[in-house]
Order: structure tokens, then C-alpha cells, then sequence
């Protein structure tokens, strides 16, 4: 199990950052693909689909994530 997944909380949202890493502000990857491919994954239908949180915000449900790092091999 990486550090990254062992802090995730039981419920709540992730932001894109959370998810595909962000170097500036040195927050690990918990799913190593570019911010296309994810944003891709999640048109085709392979990634999940986020929650709207505002006019311009949205993030995608922990326990979507979770699944999806176990669906993708990770362990979450």
C-alpha cells in the first residue's frame, strides 16, 4: 500500500491535484497519468465521473477513487 492511499480518508472529495500529483506543491500522485489522460479516462467512461461542487469546481467522491486505484491494480 503506498503513503498516499494510507491517508485517504473514509469519505469526503479529492481535487484533480490530489489525484495525478502535483509538482509544485510537491503532492504525491495516487494515480501516476497526466491531467489529459485522466480528464480522457473520465469522457470514455473509464474513470468516474465528478461531483459539481460549484459553478466552477468540481472533485470526484474517495470512495470512486479507492475503487478505482483497487480496480487499477493499487491497493487503496
Amino acid at each position: 500500500m503506498s503513503t498516499a492511499s494510507n491517508q485517504l480518508p473514509e469519505t469526503g472529495f479529492l481535487r484533480l491535484p490530489q489525484i495525478i500529483g502535483n509538482k509544485k506543491t510537491n503532492t504525491p500522485a495516487l494515480i501516476p497519468i497526466s491531467r489529459t489522460s485522466f480528464i480522457n479516462g473520465v469522457n470514455s467512461g473509464k474513470y468516474p465521473k465528478p461531483v459539481k461542487l460549484g459553478v466552477r469546481s468540481v472533485a470526484w467522491k474517495v470512495e470512486d477513487i479507492r475503487a478505482l486505484i483497487c480496480q487499477l491494480g493499487g491497493a487503496a
